[in-house]
């Protein structure tokens, strides 16, 4: 248990060092980028770093809070078990301690509609205000954004084509959709913003203040400089130059809002007209949200059984291969008809309106029944099944109680599997329409001494940004 909590917090801590360094090399790439779009890809995965390390953080400092609480409560629970064997009810399963299975949440086809001024859109009237917008997706520890789309007053609706599933969801998830925006009007090349506040600065200043104000705003320029009078001037030096993103709206869903279908959920706005990133939004999201719990795509229990002939003399069982799967006990002729694809002998349901019931035992036999009944057309019918052993009685009978109580804590989610497309793979983000990628860009460019802009003359800095961004777009989350 300890090696297996051990595992798990070096996991996080690997997953945190990673995303530092992407941190790092967003960083280096907002200082190299020379193209607008490019700039902007960069920003977004400067914040979709950011958001990563805090989520993991916090469930690094949760999982050691649990661990500390667990200590704790140990002494406390040793004292208070007894080694008292398992009795199964005829008319429920324990249901102490039991932990819902975990599933797949997939958010898809997400659609945000605008809705622009008469002027603006019909008319084109106005200046043309652009922003380029993308979904930031979180449940739990996952966190995953999607492509960053062009808005301006010829569009509608914003739309986001991927398909983003979260592997490790609970029933009692919580997805947190955040749309950020930031204005194009902006320069965004390296250095534009320093640069352009000195040329505005240098007039008022004079010539040989402002040559040392653009002499301090250069890369590598830096302390304090003076005017005239030898006051210090406190300039704006940004961290991180370049494009920022800034929270647009947002919204929770749940499972409450998992349907099978196209919906349209509420969302919270944040800033005003006021702001440079801002859109008309409506007010909502429409999305398709669907869920796979485990236990209805996953085998939660298979072994040999006897059936009992429907209507047969009391000696009429026949023996099946079980495989308890979803909403169904698949009864199969033997174990190597799954693989070969071939047609169960009979399916049993297992469903939410399903009584299961363990005979009592006999003293002269070895094995109990177990009595499956159904409603089919307003008529109970009921299956009798046994096993080998009374302790696979007792393994088949926890593996149904599980699936009952995983059933009514994923509610609509077992009623139908439903459809959830497997994302395409994502393709690179960073690039241009003449030049390629950046990293191809800068790759290209390092033999080159002389080279500006996108190289940088420090060869084991660019091979560090050059060694990032291969891991930028080679590594998939």
């Amino acid at each position: 248990m300890n090696n297996s909590k051990n595992n798990r917090d070096s996991d996080i801590q690997k997953k945190i060092d990673y995303e530092i360094r992407m941190r790092d090399g967003a960083c280096k790439l907002l200082a190299a980028c020379s193209q607008r779009d490019q700039a902007l890809e960069a920003a977004k995965s400067l914040l979709t770093c950011n958001a990563r390390i805090m989520a993991y953080m916090s469930e690094l400092q949760r999982m050691k809070e649990a661990q500390v609480m667990q200590r704790v409560a140990r002494s406390h629970s040793d004292r208070m078990m007894s080694l008292q064997s398992y009795t199964m009810s005829s008319d429920a399963g324990p249901m102490d301690d039991r932990l819902p299975c975990k599933g797949k949440v997939a958010i898809s086809d997400i659609r945000i509609p605008l809705m622009w001024k008469d002027t603006e859109y019909f008319k084109n009237k106005g200046e043309l205000h652009r922003c380029a917008v993308f979904c930031l997706l979180q449940v739990g520890g996952e966190i995953y954004d999607t492509d960053m789309v062009m808005v301006d007053r010829t569009l509608t609706d914003i739309c986001f084509d991927n398909t983003i599933v979260f592997n490790e969801a609970n029933p009692g998830f919580e997805l947190r959709v955040e749309l950020y925006s930031c204005c194009t009007e902006d320069e965004f090349s390296a250095g534009s913003t320093p640069r352009k506040l000195a040329s505005k600065l240098s007039s008022s200043l004079g010539r040989s203040a402002g040559k040392k104000m653009r002499a301090a705003m250069e890369p590598g320029g830096g302390g304090p400089i003076t005017n005239g009078s030898g006051a210090t001037l406190l300039l704006p030096v940004p961290s991180v130059p370049g494009p920022k993103y800034h929270l647009l709206a947002h919204t929770t869903l749940t499972l409450a809002h998992v349907q099978d279908s196209f919906r349209t959920h509420d969302l919270s706005i944040s800033g005003n007209e006021e702001c440079s990133y801002w859109l008309p939004l409506y007010g909502s999201v429409c999305c398709r949200l669907a869920a796979q719990p485990r236990c209805m795509t996953q085998e939660m229990m298979c072994g040999y059984l006897k059936v009992k002939q429907l209507g047969g003399e009391p000696q009429g069982w026949k023996k099946i291969y079980g495989v308890l799967k979803g909403t169904n006990l698949f009864c199969y002729h033997r174990q190597e008809d799954i693989e070969a694809k071939v047609e169960p002998v009979c399916t049993i349901a297992i469903n939410k309106e399903t009584r299961i019931r363990a005979s009592e035992k006999d003293p002269h036999s070895k094995t109990q029944s177990i009595s499956i009944s159904n409603q089919y057309g307003g008529e109970d019918v009921t299956h009798t099944v046994s096993t080998e052993s009374r302790e696979d009685t007792q393994r088949w009978m926890e593996a149904f109680w599980q699936q009952f109580y995983d059933m009514s804590q994923w509610k609509q989610c077992c009623d139908d599997l439903m459809k959830i497309d497997m994302p395409s793979p994502r393709k690179p983000a960073i690039v241009t329409a003449k030049q390629g990628s950046l990293y191809h860009e800068m790759a290209s460019s390092l033999p080159a001494p002389s080279c500006e802009g996108l190289l940088l003359q420090d060869n084991a800095v660019s091979a560090e940004i050059r060694a990032l961004l291969s891991s930028y777009y080679n590594d998939s989350y």
